[in-house]
């Protein structure tokens, strides 16, 4: 199958938007729908395939839109279903396809459907849709079980009749009982309300929570190695296969893409079988450390469970729920963790930004395809020193403010200018951003480094553009090569198709370029014909 004739998605470089932190565009602080409009010309010329777009939905912002109310409009922060339907138009004029987020394990507080819920009796069948349970104890003060919250606390809050609503995120989001037709059905009419309107995709959020054990047992009367009962349950299959369905009823070959924190590779991929999603994010590539020897390992296991099923493989560096890789690979431990001091180790911010180079020149180059998060081309670090009084994430709450949550990734982009808002607001706004910018992103901001040649913007510029050209990367196989060294010499060096390769030297000393026909690209300058320590080059083999 040629690259032109093999569905889109199977090689796509999408580029995630954060709306609330992408572009203002009426001056309130808070990124919108027709910022992003603006933009769209710079995002065609990054060289990009796709958008993602985070939550957009009605939402009292909760958690930042993840507490959806409304799943079929537009919060009126971000702008209007008008000025959505013309953003799509916009988009698909300029051959970039958009995918959006939806959100099936749980909906916000202020939802309709859980209103009714509330205010209904213990019994009622309008709680049936969620899951209300009374409690435990002489009097049902316990809750129901000992699940925890992944945003810390008990997972259970209590109502003023006595019952409990699960909620395994904030209590403003209570989860959905997928086991009710009615939920089922009414996910299909959002799905084919935005599939009308020319959606190309969903993005689905932590999707293998939507089903639970019924019987709701406790974590700690299982035994050890047990599949956590909120999670990965066989019937979140039906599910998505019917899902499926709807989408390939469509014309425009919408894609689903599965959020799965899923450890074991094998159960992974089984939510990628050909009438399910059609792909997942590859988080053991997120959450490796800068070792030559451990990308290997995650590189072939994530080639080896995919091909047997035909799905391709996802490259994500970052998103809007990690630490930025820039500041990740500066640290003395260069993998992701969700642990609440994580978000606070200190870094080499030269040398995170090295690494994040060859990082990029290694995700574009690997079979597939390949996710850039906003602000990741421009080389933006995490904000660590967010103050206290400005934390939005209910992680920070919730948690009693030991863990300083995911707003460190999620600061409003620097587009131009030499002082704050850097074009990310327009000129004459009096309001400021929502997250504070730092005094330091000038020199990041887009147009700063626009037509820079070192510059990480015209880097990832350059390998968007080359990996479009080269008709040996995207989709298809990789064959390692150990003419400059192995994994356990701290380089991963392989070939893609007839003559393309890649070096990346994760080593401390300069590697010798194999014989090659011509340079392609370098994540950094070459030392004496050598490949210097931490970082990639691209090579035309003949």
């Amino acid at each position: 199958m040629t690259r032109n004739s093999r569905p889109w998605w199977r090689d796509a470089v999408i580029y995630q938007v954060y709306p609330r932190s992408f572009a203002d565009a009426d001056g309130d602080g808070i990124g919108d729908v027709n910022g992003l409009r603006d933009r769209l010309p710079y995002l065609r010329g990054l060289g990009i395939d796709a958008i993602w777009l985070s939550p957009w939905y009605v939402s009292p912002m909760a958690d930042a839109g993840y507490d959806v109310a409304d799943y079929r409009d537009i919060d009126p922060v971000f702008g209007t279903l008008a000025q959505a339907e013309a953003f799509l138009a916009e988009a698909h004029a300029l051959d970039l396809r958009v995918i959006v987020d939806i959100v099936p394990n749980h909906c916000s507080d202020r939802h309709p459907a859980f209103a009714a819920a509330l205010a209904a009796a213990p019994g009622a069948p309008q709680r049936d849709l969620f899951w209300f349970r009374p409690g435990r104890g002489a009097h049902g003060e316990l809750p129901p079980n000992d699940w925890r919250s992944h945003f810390g606390g008990p997972a259970w809050t209590r109502v003023p009749d006595g019952e409990w609503y699960l909620h395994m995120f904030a209590p403003e989001q209570p989860d959905w009982n997928w086991d009710h037709p009615a939920v089922r059905a009414d996910f299909e009419t959002t799905l084919r309300f935005w599939l009308d309107r020319g959606v190309d995709g969903f993005r689905i959020d932590v999707a293998d929570h939507l089903v639970k054990d019924p019987a709701l047992p406790d974590v700690t009367a299982l035994a050890p190695g047990s599949i956590s009962p909120w999670r990965d349950q066989e019937g979140v299959h039906e599910i998505f296969r019917s899902w499926r369905a709807i989408a390939d009823s469509y014309p425009q070959q919408a894609v689903f893409v599965g959020e799965l924190w899923e450890p074991n590779a094998d159960r992974f991929t089984r939510y990628l079988r050909p009438n399910e999603l059609h792909t997942g994010f590859n988080f053991a590539f997120l959450s490796c450390p800068w070792d030559a020897l451990s990308f290997r390992a995650v590189i072939d296991e994530t080639l080896s469970t995919h091909a047997p099923i035909g799905a391709p493989a996802t490259w994500v560096l970052s998103n809007h729920d990690v630490v930025r890789h820039v500041t990740r690979y500066g640290r003395a431990d260069t993998s992701h963790s969700f642990a609440p001091d994580a978000m606070t180790h200190t870094a080499d911010l030269a040398l995170g930004t090295r690494r994040a180079r060859a990082a990029a020149l290694l995700s574009l180059a690997l079979p597939g395809s390949a996710y850039v998060y906003q602000g990741e081309e421009l080389g933006l670090p995490e904000v660590q020193n967010l103050p206290d009084e400005v934390l939005r994430d209910p992680r920070w709450i919730r948690s009693g403010r030991t863990d300083r949550g995911r707003d460190g990734c999620r600061v409003p982009l620097p587009w131009s200018g030499t002082a704050k808002p850097y074009g990310f607001s327009p000129g004459w706004a009096t309001a400021d951003p929502w997250l504070p910018q730092p005094d330091a992103w000038a020199a990041l901001s887009a147009d700063a480094q626009s037509g820079s040649r070192p510059s990480m913007l015209e880097l990832y510029r350059r390998a968007l553009h080359l990996r479009r050209t080269e008709p040996d990367l995207g989709d298809g196989t990789l064959t390692w090569l150990d003419t400059a060294g192995s994994a356990a010499d701290g380089v991963l060096y392989f070939q893609r198709g007839d003559g393309f390769a890649c070096l990346v030297n994760l080593s401390g000393h300069p590697v010798p370029l194999p014989p090659h026909g011509y340079l392609l690209l370098s994540s950094d300058p070459l030392q004496d014909l050598k490949v210097a320590p931490d970082s990639a080059v691209w090579l035309r083999l003949s």
